[in-house]
C-alpha cells in the first residue's frame, strides 16, 4: 500500500497548528473540511449533524459527516464508516508542533494534541489516496466526532440518519496500528454533595459537623474496603478514582480554618468490562457516604447529610475476534506487513457509543504517545502505516 507520505505528514502538521479543545471544534473542523475539498471530496458531499444542540453542555459545532460514494468494481459493495474525533485536551491550547527526527513534539509547556489530529490526517489522506490512485472501493462514510475528551459526547448523540446504513466501523485513536481493539471498558462517572454543619472550630467544634471529614472518612473507609484505585473482587476486576474534592462555585471546600466545613463537593469514577461490576464499584462509594455521614454526630446529635448521583459516561464493549469488523481488520494489518495484536482497552472510545448504536467497530492507533501530557508526542512512522493501514481497510476485496 503506497501514499503520499509527504502530504499526509503536511497535513498532520497543518491541523497540529489548528487549536480546538473539547467543546471548542469548529475552527479545526472548518479546516479538516477545507482539506478534504482540496483532496478532491466535492464541498456537498460534506456536512455537519446537529449533535451539539442536543449535547447537554455548550459546545460550538456538530459532528462532520462526509460520504463519499464508492469507484469501480467495488462500489456497490456495503459503506464502511471510519471515525476520528476532531477535540484535544485542554492542556493541548497553545501547542507548537515541531519536528524532531522520527517524532513529532510540542514546542513549549503544553501537550501536543496527537490525541486526535492524527486520526484526523488519517482520515484526509485516506481520502486524498482514493481520488490521487483511482483506487476501487465502497461506498465510505468518514465521522469526525466533537467532544470525545469530554464524554464521547459527538458519539453519543451522532446523527445515525445522516450516516445512513453502514457494515462496520474503524475507528482511529491511539499508539500503534497493528493494535486491533476490540473492546473496552465502560464507566459511570458520579459525584457527591456532602452537607455539614458550620460551627465556630475555636470555640465550639463539637457543635459542627465537617463535611471535609465525612468525605475523608467516606474515602478512607472505601479505600480500606478495596474499592480504590485497581479494583479486584473475585473474579471481577475494575478501577475507581476520585477526580475533584471541592467547595461551592468551584472554590475551596470550606471558608476557613476556624470554621468547620458546612459543604463539600466530591466527583469521582468507575470503570470495568463488566458493567455490573461498575455498578458494584459505584454502590461501594455511596454507601460509604452515607455510612459517614450517618457515623459523624455533634455534641448535639445531628448529622450531616448527602446526596449521591451518578452518570453512565459510557457502555463496555467487546467484539467477537471471528467478527468480520475484525476480521478484515486484521487482515489489513497483515497487508502492510505488521503483525496484528487484537486487544482490549481500559479507557473509553468513540467506538463504545458506534458498537452501542449498532455499528460494529474497531480501533486503530495512529502514532500518539503519552497522550495528555507535556511529554506527548507522535511517532511518524507508525503515522504513515495508519495511512496506508486505511487504504488497506477501504479497498480491501
Amino acid at each position: 500500500m503506497t501514499h503520499d507520505s509527504q502530504a499526509a505528514l503536511d497535513r498532520l502538521m497543518r491541523f497540529l497548528a489548528v487549536e480546538g479543545v473539547t467543546g471548542q471544534e469548529k475552527a479545526i473542523a472548518e479546516d479538516v473540511a477545507r482539506a478534504l475539498v482540496e483532496a478532491g471530496v466535492p464541498a456537498e458531499a460534506i456536512a455537519y449533524d446537529d449533535a451539539n444542540t442536543r449535547i447537554p453542555i455548550p459546545t460550538e459545532t456538530g459532528n462532520l459527516i462526509v460520504k463519499i460514494p464508492g469507484r469501480g468494481s467495488l462500489s456497490n459493495g456495503e459503506p464502511l464508516l471510519f471515525s476520528t474525533h476532531l477535540d484535544t485536551v485542554p492542556l493541548c491550547a497553545g501547542a507548537k508542533a515541531r519536528i524532531v527526527g522520527d517524532r513529532i513534539v510540542s514546542g513549549g509547556d503544553t501537550a501536543l494534541g496527537g490525541d486526535n489530529r492524527t486520526g484526523c490526517a488519517v482520515l484526509v489522506s485516506l481520502a486524498a489516496e482514493l481520488a490521487r490512485q483511482n483506487l476501487d472501493h465502497p461506498p465510505l462514510v468518514l465521522v469526525f466526532c466533537v467532544r470525545e475528551e469530554s464524554g464521547l459526547w459527538g458519539a453519543r448523540y451522532i446523527d445515525l440518519a445522516m450516516v445512513g446504513p453502514v457494515a462496520m466501523g474503524f475507528n482511529y485513536d491511539g499508539s500503534r496500528p497493528a493494535d486491533v481493539v476490540t473492546g473496552a471498558v465502560g464507566g459511570d462517572g458520579w459525584s457527591v454533595e456532602i452537607f455539614g454543619r458550620a460551627s465556630h472550630a475555636g470555640v465550639a467544634p463539637e457543635r459542627g459537623i465537617s463535611a471535609s471529614m465525612i468525605a475523608a472518612m467516606a474515602l478512607a473507609d472505601a479505600q480500606a474496603g478495596g474499592w480504590f484505585g485497581k479494583v479486584v473482587k473475585g473474579d471481577k476486576a475494575g478501577t475507581s478514582n476520585i477526580g475533584t474534592i471541592a467547595g461551592r462555585d468551584g472554590r475551596g471546600a470550606g471558608d476557613a480554618t476556624n470554621v468547620v466545613t458546612d459543604y463539600c463537593y466530591v466527583e469521582g469514577e468507575s470503570r470495568s468490562h463488566d458493567m455490573a461490576f461498575v455498578d458494584a464499584i459505584t454502590d461501594a462509594f455511596e454507601a460509604a457516604f452515607h455510612k459517614a455521614a450517618a457515623t459523624l454526630v455533634s455534641s448535639e446529635g445531628k448529622t450531616g447529610r448527602v446526596s449521591f448521583s451518578r452518570q453512565r459516561k459510557y457502555h463496555s464493549f467487546a467484539i467477537d475476534r471471528n467478527a468480520p469488523v475484525v476480521q478484515r481488520g486484521i487482515q489489513a494489518v497483515e497487508a502492510i506487513g505488521l503483525t496484528p495484536n487484537p486487544r482490549l482497552v481500559n479507557g473509553g472510545l468513540d467506538a463504545n457509543y458506534l458498537t452501542l448504536h449498532g455499528i460494529q467497530t474497531v480501533t486503530f492507533g495512529a502514532g500518539q504517545n503519552e497522550a495528555h501530557t507535556v511529554d506527548e508526542w507522535v511517532d511518524i512512522p507508525a503515522f504513515q502505516n495508519a495511512c496506508r493501514l486505511a487504504v488497506a481497510l477501504a479497498t480491501a476485496r
